[in-house]
């Protein structure tokens, strides 16, 4: 066993953790952005689902994405033993685990377009459909040899595959389970049922932003000639020139800057730049996140004045700058560094790979909408429907799903509450 073989293999073995410690910058990214009478619900819901999803990635979904199959699904490697891949010069078991932890995240995102008014039912039966059916042919697509790597899709560590993927599956969510209570107004203007805690959402921007370094470096699977650090590099210039954009554009148009808009724009800048950040430049990268910093901002006006309720702002932060990150690598990729696919626009390449890229945003944001609408709607017959009732929803999912608050104190002062008027 060689020294390249272990190193690699320890890299990725971190890569892994990374990524797999993001499920927590997630809790409190949507613990934080929604009502504290529904805290608790979320953090154990997003711990149960990962678990669920772990499961079911080891049971069929990775042979599915990486096992021998056709141009659309793979048909081998179910129930994954631990084995070495003869195509990778690392360990089986660490490359496993790494794409087992985007499989999770893509999931997660997906359930930022259920909260605070979907059953736990819900999500655990479709944590399963999502883990087996949506997200596993997208990866296979793009990832696992499928006809969209066939076309050199540019896809570096999902943009699409991860992102857009699961944005496509809130959508379906939102769409469905209608808005929460009192989010709109009868005359269709919306009201702000701020988050809780904007210390929470800030330090989960940050979690986030150091998890990417694992979701997009460790995407390298290799320490050779250190080509990670560099893909770290244009991560992290990604996300500062997305938290920039926003808070500037926030400053202009709202005439303050507005502190959540700031936080979505670094995750927009993160999003944005995990398609293309091995394939552009360092300046391509500040501009590729400082573009998806401003679409964030006008994407979220835009949804809330459709109506669509979108608590945790995914669609904008993982839909519409998945779609932009996937899109630029059509105008930015380098010859040098278009190891994957053809130079964009701007080197040469012409319209050839801008192309490619906007037929994978169609068809894998069309097939994850349609196929997560149609298992939802599944769900919500079999079921008797997706949403807790509405005396539930004002109580909230802590105390009407799981009979405690993730706030102590605020059971405490219910309870208080409840015996004054009593004894009225």
């Amino acid at each position: 066993m060689d020294t390249l073989f272990l190193m690699n293999s320890l890299w990725v073995m971190l890569g892994a953790i990374l990524v797999i410690l993001m499920i927590g910058g997630f809790i409190l990214l949507e613990t934080g952005s929604t009502r504290m009478k529904n805290a608790g619900h979320i953090a154990g819901k997003t711990i149960l689902t990962f678990s669920i999803s772990s499961i079911v990635f080891w049971a069929v979904g990775f042979g599915l994405i990486f096992g021998k199959g056709n141009a659309l699904i793979g048909f081998s490697d179910f129930l994954y033993s631990g084995y070495d891949i003869d195509t990778l010069s690392l360990s089986g078991s660490v490359f496993f685990l790494f794409q087992l932890a985007f499989a999770g995240i893509s999931l997660t995102i997906a359930f930022g377009g259920f909260a605070e008014r979907a059953k736990l039912g819900v999500y655990l039966v479709f944590a399963v459909l999502f883990s087996v059916i949506v997200y596993p042919p997208i990866a296979h697509w793009i990832w696992g040899g499928g006809w969209l790597a066939g076309m050199g899709q540019q896809d570096f560590a999902g943009s699409t595959v991860v992102h857009l993927t699961g944005a496509m599956a809130a959508l379906a969510a939102t769409i469905l389970l209608k808005p929460r209570i009192g989010k709109f107004n009868k005359d269709g203007s919306a009201n702000n049922l701020a988050g809780h805690n904007q210390v929470f959402t800030a330090l989960s921007v940050l979690l986030l932003w150091v998890g990417w370094f694992g979701f997009n470096a460790g995407s390298t699977l290799s320490v050779d000639k250190g080509f990670f650090g560099f893909v770290a590099l244009n991560t992290n210039l990604g996300a500062a020139a997305g938290t920039v954009a926003a808070m500037i554009i926030s400053w202009i148009v709202l005439g303050k800057a507005d502190v959540p808009m700031m936080l979505n724009g670094a995750l927009a800048g993160l999003v944005a730049i995990t398609a293309s950040c091995a394939f552009v430049d360092t300046w391509a990268a500040v501009l590729i996140g400082f573009i998806s910093g401003i679409l964030v901002f006008y994407s979220i006006i835009f949804f809330e004045k459709k109506g669509i309720d979108d608590p945790i702002a995914a669609l904008s932060v993982h839909g519409t700058a998945g779609v932009w990150g996937t899109l630029s690598t059509g105008f930015f990729a380098t010859k040098e560094l278009a190891t994957v696919g053809k130079p964009g626009l701007f080197y040469g390449g012409g319209f050839h790979q801008l192309g490619v890229q906007a037929l994978g945003v169609i068809a894998s944001g069309t097939f994850a909408l349609i196929a997560s609408f149609i298992l939802l709607a599944i769900i919500k017959k079999a079921m008797n429907g997706l949403r807790v009732t509405e005396e539930e929803e004002i109580i909230g999912l802590d105390m009407s799903e799981h009979g405690s608050y993730g706030y102590p104190e605020l059971l405490k002062a219910e309870q208080t509450k409840q015996k004054a008027e009593a004894t009225v």
